[in-house]
């Protein structure tokens, strides 16, 4: 198998903003090059011993994605038609991650490569992690003596979904501790692989109900379900868009949860908040996240114009923001 390799140089400055970009334009599996040293506290968190000698920081940080290529040409993310109409929308996006940060020379390089198993190797660098005292671990790694004792969760995301280990995952993991009881209803917008459902159950939420666009989201849950040794009668999964489609949103229910989570984009929350409170109870809680630190002010304003809603509490971690709300 073929694979088109585009890579932008920017700025460390700039590169998760760079990432986030691209992921909002349908790019999966990017990848981060730079000389950023590690700390000790990082070694910890990902097992490594020994820090890796790494050449001098300059400051600059490559972000490259990998679109397959076949006989019938590279095949583009939905809703991009080509080559020109992706560079333009990369070129687009760069210049308005300039109107905060230093981008650097934005120059965009394209390689081919042909390598089988590029898209699995990532999983060498998915190690057991915790949030507070929970233990996330990929399902083809052993858990750590020192991890021993703990509430134990197994997740393969695939090569389609996050691992858990990014920020806004774990934003919404510690809130859903604060809420989850043995009698709560959950609803799971954009479940992904399902990590925050696995974990909402764990907790011991009564169901979940989980949404997602991607039909691989329903495989994904499943897997992970059955590896954590939950049955299906604790969820479901089903795929469709609750922010527009009468049918999901008919067959979802109203006045029925409460919890919600949705760890998306903040310009996917901005619509569904539109929608979501008819889904909850009376002073039921939703946590968002996915929310990057320049959209924090829009979805702020945007809870606060819906008179449904009253905000609980916004907490953060990196450049990433999680807003939580009760309806009113």
């Amino acid at each position: 198998m073929k694979w088109k390799k585009y890579t932008i140089t920017t700025t460390t400055e700039a590169e998760d903003l760079v990432s986030y970009m691209l992921t909002e334009l349908g790019m999966e599996g990017v990848q981060i090059e730079d000389n950023i040293q590690l700390s000790m506290a990082d070694t910890k968190a990902m097992f490594v011993d020994i820090l890796p000698e790494l050449p001098p920081d300059e400051g600059i940080g490559k972000v490259s994605f990998f679109l397959e290529s076949d006989d019938e040409g590279v095949h583009y993310p939905e809703g991009i038609s080509g080559e020109e109409d992706m560079l333009a929308r990369i070129k687009a996006g760069l210049e308005d991650i300039a109107q905060f940060v230093n981008v650097g020379s934005c120059e965009i390089t394209d390689d081919e490569t042909e390598d089988k198993d590029w898209i699995n190797n990532w999983k060498q660098y998915f190690k057991p992690f915790m949030v507070d005292d929970i233990v996330i671990k990929p399902t083809w790694e052993e858990v750590p003596e020192n991890m021993k004792g703990r509430m134990i969760v197994n997740i393969d995301p695939g090569t389609a979904f996050g691992t858990g280990s990014h920020e806004t995952t774990q934003l919404v993991i510690k809130q859903i501790r604060k809420y989850a009881t043995n009698d709560t209803q959950m609803l799971d917008v954009g479940t992904g692989s399902g990590i925050l459902s696995v974990i909402g159950l764990m907790l011991g939420v009564k169901h979940v109900l989980g949404t997602d666009l991607d039909p691989n989201a329903i495989i994904a849950t499943d897997e992970n379900m059955e590896v954590n040794g939950l049955g299906r009668e604790l969820y479901e999964v089903i795929e469709g868009n609750i922010i527009d489609d009468k049918s999901i949103q008919d067959y979802v229910g109203y006045e029925k949860y409460d919890l919600v989570t949705a760890n998306i984009l903040a310009d996917i929350i901005i619509p569904l908040l539109g929608e979501i409170a008819v889904h909850m109870k009376h002073g039921a809680v939703i946590i968002t996240s996915g929310i990057i630190d320049m959209k924090e002010k829009a979805v702020m304003e945007a809870f606060e114009s819906n008179p449904e809603f009253e905000i609980v509490e916004t907490t953060y971690q990196g450049e990433w923001v999680s807003i939580t709300a009760r309806r009113i």
